[in-house]
């Protein structure tokens, strides 16, 4: 089949960015000490950085220190990956209440609850999707799945790697809503596997920016397949206002609506409804909402 000229041209603009990166990848670590191992380093840095980062690596590479950007991407600590390690460990202290899952901007959940409710709206009822059962990943102690899922969906299964999270959700959090979540997963997502054909919504919040850009696509993948007739998969995140910015902090990496839209491209779904959240201050990184089947 005929490739249009139009992606024949995207390719190679593609391909001549990446060759400019490299370069610029070689000719930075040249003038890195030499005590730092730097033909080792930069060929595992670089070798994660394609495989795990693909959409993102450019971006990267142009703005991360290379000091700091390789040990949160390619070292191995206890059999995990740092730049998921240093999650795990992050989250290990943050408390499971409201405030810890909102970090400094607990004011604005009722906000974006709200924003939730409306945007999810346009995909459930009539000839669209079911309400019996509805997944929420990365769910913390169940905060979405109390304002938002609970009250269209009849059944729920929730998922985070965080146990104190789910216990606490059970037990306390969701009261008596708690007798209709049929399964607590304690899972990372780029480990999890979701049942085939199980539920008509996938909520994806705040956690897609914790997966490699490999790991989102391949979750997203399955996440597809695990979705009902007329099942819906809606993915809220932070989105950068340009390229991705990488937190080696909690492991974080924002990206542009763009490079999202690439990744979603990738793990061979359909993007049917894009929508920015409104009524958050200023100072925060613009949230997304992104509907897909």
């Amino acid at each position: 089949m005929d490739v249009p000229i139009e992606e024949t041209d995207s390719a190679t603009l593609q391909n001549l960015e990446h060759k400019a990166a490299h370069q610029a990848f070689s000719e930075r670590w040249k003038k890195t000490d030499d005590s730092m191992c730097r033909h080792s380093m930069s060929f595992h840095l670089l070798h994660s950085l394609r495989t795990e980062f693909f959409a993102s690596y450019v971006y990267l590479l142009e703005k991360t220190p290379l000091v700091k950007l390789f040990p949160v991407t390619c070292e191995y600590i206890e059999g995990e990956k740092q730049f998921y390690y240093r999650a795990q460990q992050f989250y290990e202290d943050v408390s499971a209440s409201e405030e810890g899952m909102m970090g400094d901007f607990v004011e604005i959940s009722h906000v974006d609850l709200e924003g939730s409710r409306q945007f999810l709206k346009r995909f459930v009822g009539p000839g669209l999707a079911g309400t019996e059962r509805a997944l929420d990943c990365g769910c913390g102690i169940g905060r979405i799945s109390k304002g938002v899922l609970l009250p269209i969906f009849e059944k729920m299964e929730m998922v985070d790697m965080m146990e104190h999270f789910l216990l606490h959700a059970h037990e306390e959090y969701l009261g008596d809503d708690a007798d209709r979540i049929e399964t607590y997963y304690c899972y990372n997502l780029q480990e999890f596997m979701p049942q085939a054909k199980r539920y008509d919504c996938v909520w994806i919040q705040w956690v897609a920016c914790h997966l490699t850009d490999k790991d989102l696509m391949n979750f997203l993948m399955r996440c597809k397949k695990s979705l009902r007739p007329g099942g819906v998969i809606v993915l809220k995140d932070n989105m950068a206002r340009q390229g991705c910015k990488l937190d080696p902090v909690d492991s974080s990496i924002i990206r542009h609506l763009d490079i999202m839209r690439g990744i979603i491209f990738k793990a061979g779904l359909e993007i049917v409804a894009v929508e920015k959240q409104e009524g958050f201050p200023e100072i925060m990184v613009p949230v997304w909402m992104v509907a897909m089947k």
